[in-house]
């Protein structure tokens, strides 16, 4: 995969993970738990169909053979990026949920620096601070009035950018490592998951309008885009791949915003701006590089 291929596949994968807000607010019974586990469980039955038409049961098996802990500590950091991203939603808005995960590309650019020596480019830490400055103007006045709840769905929804800038960094660490496949780690983590909160999720209360939904995020929000991001991920840089995956917070906005009739503010579409305007000015000059 080239480059400019894998920024395009990463803004495709952006685009279908924001879908879990909007969808998510037109569930009927079903909540917390019992969503989470549900999504999870759909995640895992598509993957055992799909990963062994990609990579074939003998190759799939040696890599659940051979992965050894890095695969999966990759795993466990799906399950917590699945696990804590369905609950907080639950808790608190959309929009705090995912401006709380903006805080990854720069949680990614440290790890990565501490843990691979990962020299950031100065276009990278100034697409970084001024993407932070847009999600401040989107979010702050939100934090401020915040309830209870909300600030409990925002502490929980903390754990999903600090274990996805950890697995960002984990793949880009196994990127030249041929024989290491990090792609069975997003079925297990989603495993993981739908058994650590399968306890919690019963007595099922979810309809049969709310299966068809569930069902529809574990294949298209879940399943097929972090297959995708992962093999994105290996061509570029873990706080690259992490600042594209940011956009999921404005796509995340303007689902909410035709899906779910949750306006947004003059605030929030300045800020929104803001970032966007440091991806693409970002990505713009790494592509020019590239083509060079």
């Amino acid at each position: 995969m080239s480059h400019r291929r894998a920024v395009f596949t990463m803004l495709l994968v952006t685009l279908m993970w924001s879908s879990a807000g909007v969808v998510t607010r037109h569930l009927q019974a079903a909540r917390s738990f019992e969503v989470t586990f549900w999504r999870s469980a759909f995640t895992v039955i598509v993957l055992a169909l799909l990963l062994p038409v990609l990579r074939g049961r003998a190759a799939l098996a040696r890599s659940l053979r051979e992965g050894g802990a890095t695969l999966w500590f990759s795993g466990a950091c799906w399950c917590v990026m699945f696990t804590a991203f369905m609950i907080a939603i639950t808790l608190t808005t959309v929009a705090n949920v995912l401006v709380t995960m903006a805080i990854a590309p720069l949680l990614t650019a440290l790890i990565a620096r501490v843990a691979l020596g990962h020299r950031l480019a100065a276009r990278t830490w100034m697409a970084i601070g001024v993407a932070g400055v847009g999600i401040v103007w989107m979010y702050a006045r939100e934090f401020s009035t915040a309830e209870p709840s909300h600030l409990l769905g925002t502490a929980v929804a903390l754990a999903v950018p600090v274990a996805a800038a950890i697995n960002w960094t984990l793949i880009q660490h196994t990127r030249h490592q041929a024989d290491v496949d990090l792609l069975p780690a997003v079925p297990i983590g989603a495993l993981l998951s739908a058994l650590l909160t399968l306890p919690f999720a019963l007595p099922f209360a979810a309809s049969a309008h709310d299966l068809a939904l569930l069902a529809l995020l574990g294949v298209g929000q879940l399943a097929v885009p972090c297959l995708m991001s992962v093999a994105a991920a290996r061509h570029l840089s873990a706080p690259e791949a992490s600042l594209l995956a940011l956009l999921e917070v404005v796509f995340g906005v303007a689902w909410a915003w035709l899906g779910a009739g949750e306006v947004p503010a003059a605030h929030v579409l300045g800020g929104g701006a803001l970032v966007l305007v440091a991806l693409a000015a970002n990505e713009a000059i790494a592509l020019r590089g590239v083509a060079r």
